[in-house]
């Protein structure tokens, strides 16, 4: 059953999300400042409880089907994202972006990101709507293959040993000529400097961008990228569904704030992290690709992406080097 068809699920996430967006920037954060690690744990565990609580709401109006899929798309989207997380240490690093600048430029990233995902999400279960090949009789059995699934799950299974094999550092990545600093560069001129948490200054009658919006840009034109691996991901959760989708990715991705800051100061701790991102992408490559023969139910893959992922941090965290 489709999101269009529960409004008042729509509503209670519109909701919920515009508040704890309003707290955020307009109370708890109204001022830049250095997030420490127990506000980043204390905001980590808020946005994981509201997430658990609005799926629990979700069983209660749809059923334990509907659950499981939010689930296993937010598990996924959160899984996928703390990669991702890795590479703004990194942006930030090279911009040298002072610590309590950089909760700003996270907060309107993910502001931007909500947007684009949405566009990605609803035009992508539309186009996976329009792609389904005629039927086919193979061995006596019928078989309706999906065009665009299967292209995800190849792709998803080419990232996932990607991702697993040995690969250079992104450290001397020059991020100032990346794709969204060229970008912002064509609409406005760009100061080298910063200027308070400003990302916009006047100067003799004319607009610039400062350094931080630059950083903004840089920050945005990643989550762009990275979500070519995230989107296709989700949609063999619940291709037909985008409300399910697209309410469970902003969970996840309105959460990564607090875990960046976390993560900032720990980013060695995690280093089997990435080969339960690549069985997480393999799994997901291999469910699409397989899914005209065999369907995973979607209580199986909640429980292979949460016990993959909880594993990999596990024994990680028993790994990583003491002190």
């Amino acid at each position: 059953m489709s999101g269009f068809e529960h409004p008042v699920i729509i509503s209670v996430f519109v909701a919920v999300i515009v508040l704890m967006l309003f707290l955020d920037l307009g109370i708890f954060n109204r001022k830049s400042h250095f997030i420490s690690n127990r506000e980043a744990l204390t905001w980590t565990i808020v946005w994981i409880s509201l997430a658990m609580l609005f799926s629990g709401f979700i069983y209660i109006q749809e059923g334990f089907e509907k659950f499981a899929q939010f689930q296993s798309a937010y598990w996924i989207e959160e899984a996928l994202s703390i990669d991702n997380l890795f590479v703004f240490i990194l942006v930030f690093n090279y911009f040298k972006l002072k610590d309590e600048l950089q909760h700003k430029v996270l907060f309107w990233g993910i502001v931007g990101a909500i947007v684009f995902r949405a566009l990605f999400i609803f035009s992508g279960v539309e186009l996976i709507r329009l792609s389904y090949l005629p039927e086919i009789n193979i061995a006596g059995k019928s078989l309706e293959i999906n065009l665009i699934l299967t292209i995800f799950g190849f792709f998803l299974i080419w990232a996932g040993v990607k991702s697993a094999l040995p690969k250079s550092k992104d450290v001397t990545k020059d991020f100032g000529k990346s794709l969204g600093a060229r970008v912002i560069r064509k609409f406005i001129p760009v100061s080298n400097h910063y200027y308070d948490d400003k990302f916009i200054i006047k100067y003799k009658k004319i607009r610039f961008g400062t350094r931080l919006l630059l950083v903004l840009a840089v920050v945005e034109s990643t989550d762009l990228i990275f979500a070519i691996d995230s989107i296709p991901a989700i949609f063999a959760i619940a291709p037909d569904d985008p409300f399910i989708l697209y309410m469970s990715n902003i969970f996840a991705i309105l959460g990564l704030r607090s875990m960046y800051f976390l993560l900032a100061n720990s980013i060695n701790k995690f280093s089997k992290l990435k080969y339960g991102l690549a069985i997480i992408l393999t799994f997901i490559g291999c469910k699409m690709v397989f899914a005209p023969i065999y369907h995973v139910d979607s209580t199986i893959s909640l429980i292979i992406v949460v016990g993959v992922l909880a594993s990999s941090v596990i024994i990680s965290l028993l790994s990583a080097p003491k002190g």
